[in-house]
């Protein structure tokens, strides 16, 4: 159980250090924008701290990337289901006004169709069918 919770930590510190990477920032410079000492931010890229929801916040907000996915590797929130109700939150969202709301499902919805359709266009051509676009085509 340790080893799983210590496993998680460094998975955490890990997955911020490849994000700072992407982002071409230094550790100063993360330290800096997320406002946490160096030191601090180090030991937690190691693994060896073990950061608050709020200073999760803080690091995630630095890096541009979701609270939500650090959250989740640190093990404060459960996996998503993978089912998110797209329309629902564009339509709970207080800053779009309903105009804006109906324009983003409208494109939303019409995104979705079309992938549909190209999805069973592609079944339709292949041998025994397709089940994941990422299947490799036999010739």
């Amino acid at each position: 159980m340790k080893d799983d919770i210590d496993r998680r930590w460094q998975d955490l510190g890990q997955f911020i250090r490849e994000q700072r990477s992407v982002a071409q920032l230094s550790l100063r410079k993360l330290s800096e924008l997320a406002d946490v000492s160096n030191p601090y931010l180090s030991q937690i890229e190691r693994g060896l701290r073990h950061p608050s929801a709020e200073i999760l916040q803080q690091i995630a907000r630095a890096l541009e990337i979701s609270s939500e996915t650090l959250y989740v590797r640190a093990g404060i929130l459960d996996e998503p289901d993978g089912t998110v109700d797209v329309v629902a939150e564009v339509r709970r969202d207080p800053a779009l006004n309903e105009e804006q709301k109906k324009t983003i499902v409208r494109i939303y919805e019409s995104f979705r169709r079309e992938n549909a359709a190209i999805e069973a266009e592609l079944a339709a051509t292949m041998p025994g069918g397709v089940t994941d676009a990422t299947d490799p085509v036999e010739g």
